[in-house]
């Protein structure tokens, strides 16, 4: 199997580097934070400029039909920059439920919008009390009067201020825990019915916790179609798995170079830290750890693209659970060799584990993977 970046992968991941290195440098995305905006307009703009708000959607709609493959160098990049554009809320999440969880009536309606950056929509299905678990939905639909209403809690619903539509999962039929029973739905964030608390992660990623209480919505297909709603569901998890990997080994790279770059200019008793053997043995640990990391995260974009292989779900979840622990060893290296400026607000490389962590607690943290591995294993 090739694991490399084919031609067009890589130029796109050339040309993405030089927008970002542009509009999403630390410096600007601190101030970006200070400012309080949940994002940069002009560097999401400048991404659909680029045709990436639209890689992953159905050419039929004004996508380019790319998968997660295609995705890999896009998400490393933004991991990279610590990017806080909506591009996993919106065109991974977002765009895979609607690709595989709506009619072809709303993907019309919809999909060209996304496409072209104008539509930003948010993925609401993580609750309280689901502790991880994929499709633990409390949420209960119900039709009155001739309309679907939701009632309901959500939480950590990535760029959730930014959206103009939500994907709200719902169950129909059944218990919580019930693998069938759900459906999806679009919700308007101002409808009524509809409350939004918004915050920030602590890697300053926007997010908001959803409370819905008879809010009207949408369906995005028939709503007694539990089979179609789990592979959407199960399908739009998927792809965030492999998008967060991704993610997770670009931050993973970023903590590596600003730690090499510091031994290669930081000066102790009049001379370069770097020419310390025990510092360099940790650089190389941490380069083992990194190159493991990407590994397993284009694993995962392999295992995303065949869901259906018999090895995919196991793929899945050794990814996670490996690149996790591998990018989070490489950060912690990072800040171990830069010492206490490491942690401080001002330098990035803290910066890079906060977003390591916050990844690695989307769609299932290692413990998670480790007890799903297990049992599908026995």
């Amino acid at each position: 199997m090739n694991f490399e970046l084919n031609e067009d992968q890589a130029a796109l991941a050339e040309s993405l580097q030089r927008a970002l290195a542009d509009r999403s440098g630390f410096e600007q995305r601190r101030a970006l934070v200070a400012s309080g905006a949940a994002h940069d307009a002009k560097a999401w703009a400048a991404l659909a400029e680029l045709g990436l708000t639209a890689l992953p959607l159905p050419e039929a709609h004004g996508g380019f039909g790319g998968g997660a493959r295609d995705l890999l160098p896009v998400m490393q990049a933004l991991g990279r920059s610590l990017s806080l554009e909506p591009f996993l809320a919106n065109t991974v999440l977002g765009g895979t439920a609607l690709r595989l969880g709506a009619d072809e009536a709303t993907q019309a309606r919809l999909l060209p919008r996304m496409a072209s950056g104008e539509l930003v929509l948010a993925w609401a299905h993580d609750e309280p009390a689901g502790r991880h678990a994929p499709l633990w939905v409390e949420t209960r639909a119900e039709r009155r009067n001739g309309r679907w209403v939701l009632d309901g809690i959500k939480s950590n619903v990535l760029a959730a201020g930014l959206a103009q539509h939500l994907v709200v999962s719902a169950r129909v039929s059944g218990a919580p825990a019930d693998a069938d029973g759900c459906a999806l739905f679009l919700v308007d964030p101002n409808g009524a019915g509809v409350a939004l608390r918004e915050f920030r992660l602590v890697d300053d990623t926007a997010a908001g916790e959803l409370a819905l209480r008879e809010a009207e919505a949408e369906p995005l297909a028939d709503p007694l179609d539990a089979a179609h709603a789990r592979r959407a569901i199960e399908g739009t998890v998927t792809a965030g798995i492999a998008a967060a990997c991704a993610d997770m080994t670009g931050a993973a790279q970023s903590a590596y170079e600003l730690a090499m770059d510091y031994l290669r200019t930081r000066k102790q008793f009049g001379r370069l830290i770097g020419e310390n053997q025990a510092l360099r043995h940790r650089a190389a640990e941490m380069l083992v750890c990194l190159e493991m990391a990407r590994s397993m995260a284009m694993a995962a974009a392999v295992a995303a693209d065949a869901p259906d292989g018999d090895d995919a779900p196991l793929d899945l979840h050794r990814a996670k659970l490996s690149v996790a622990r591998n990018a989070r060893q490489v950060a912690h290296g990072a800040i171990q060799l830069h010492g206490g400026i490491g942690m401080t607000e001002e330098y990035a490389v803290g910066h890079c584990l906060r977003r390591i962590h916050v990844l690695d607690q989307l769609f299932g943290d290692a413990d998670a993977h480790t007890a799903r591995l297990a049992s599908a294993l026995n």
